[in-house]
């Protein structure tokens, strides 16, 4: 499902423009952008699921052209864990 798919479901669904709806599907994203930047990050949607920023730590890895190891750096990963009610619908 597309950005695009979302607005027109959710317009359709709660009786708004697609405008509206836009505008409230970019709002979510960007609170939820701003919540995993925190030092803690992390939304929790009850019955939908939860998500968490991550710290993934330096590795080494391999070139699979060369096969030459590499360094990989460290990095903040977002990772998702489903609800209860998720899980059960699918």
């Amino acid at each position: 499902m597309t950005k695009a798919e979302i607005v027109e479901k959710m317009a359709v669904d709660a009786g708004i423009t697609k405008a509206a709806a836009q505008t409230a599907l970019e709002s979510f994203i960007e609170a939820v952008t701003k919540a995993l930047k925190k030092k803690e990050g992390k939304v929790t949607l009850v019955g939908f699921g939860t998500f968490q920023k991550s710290r993934r730590k330096a590795r080494k890895g391999r070139n699979p052209q060369t096969g030459e190891v590499i360094k990989i750096k460290a990095t903040n990963v977002v990772k998702f864990k489903p609800g209860k009610k998720l899980k059960e619908a699918i």
